[in-house]
């Protein structure tokens, strides 16, 4: 579960809706104004205190966008474990209500993006509604189960219409780089693909130190795609 953080510029953040999934994570505001602002979270295993989401929230603030980092329903029940198939349309649900608890602080644009499961479901909502954001971030998204290329997971992308930024590891066992592109090319809107050597991490348990500055990369990145 998502700790308590230090970094100056981020406050502890509850947002609780009736009748949906609770929000709950940290905001990292930017110095002055913001104006656009994005929803982020974890993978499977993980939660919103994902070293790469952490690095990511403070580069979005340095270039002036609120960044929501929080966990997904599924981690909120239980800290370890896995999410259920069963339970997939309540994280959608919460990432909902987290752009929602977003939209309330900015005064334009809302994006969304995760890690792997949270990218999938994030890109599974927008596919479905597509006001709910305006742009969307994958980390690592999880085309298939290792090994199994057959069990792609690419039936909605055509559906997609939010610009999206793909980053994706070279030696990651859930889609090749070229399996990558040819599901991109599913996506009627724009994307670009930015590929790092790394796996499904993407190289955030081996390599702290340097986040900040892949961070940034991404950050770049993300925000040329809306220009």
């Amino acid at each position: 579960m998502c700790t308590i953080d230090d970094m100056v510029g981020v406050e502890p953040f509850e947002f609780v809706p009736d009748g949906g999934p609770a929000v709950y994570g940290f905001l990292h505001r930017p110095a002055g104004p913001a104006r656009d602002g994005i929803v982020l979270t974890h993978g499977a295993g993980s939660d919103c205190d994902a070293p790469l989401l952490v690095a990511l929230a403070a580069a979005f603030a340095e270039r002036g966008v609120s960044a929501l980092r929080c966990d997904l329903p599924f981690r909120q029940a239980r800290s370890q474990g896995p999410p259920s198939p069963a339970t997939a349309a309540r994280d959608r649900e919460g990432l909902r209500q987290a752009v929602r608890a977003l939209r309330q602080i900015v005064l334009r644009r809302t994006f969304v993006g995760g890690h792997s499961y949270g990218g999938r479901q994030a890109s599974m909502m927008l596919a479905d509604e597509p006001a709910v954001a305006g742009a969307l971030l994958l980390l690592s998204y999880p085309l298939h189960p290792p090994g199994r290329p057959e069990r792609a997971r690419t039936a909605h992308l055509p559906k997609l219409r939010a610009p999206t930024l793909f980053v994706h590891g070279t030696h990651d066992p859930f889609g090749t780089v070229a399996e990558l592109e040819a599901a991109r090319a599913l996506v009627p809107a724009r994307t670009v693909l930015l590929t790092v050597e790394a796996g499904h991490d993407l190289g955030q348990a081996r390599a702290r130190a340097t986040l900040p500055i892949f961070a940034v990369r991404i950050v770049s990145a993300f925000l040329d795609l809306l220009r």
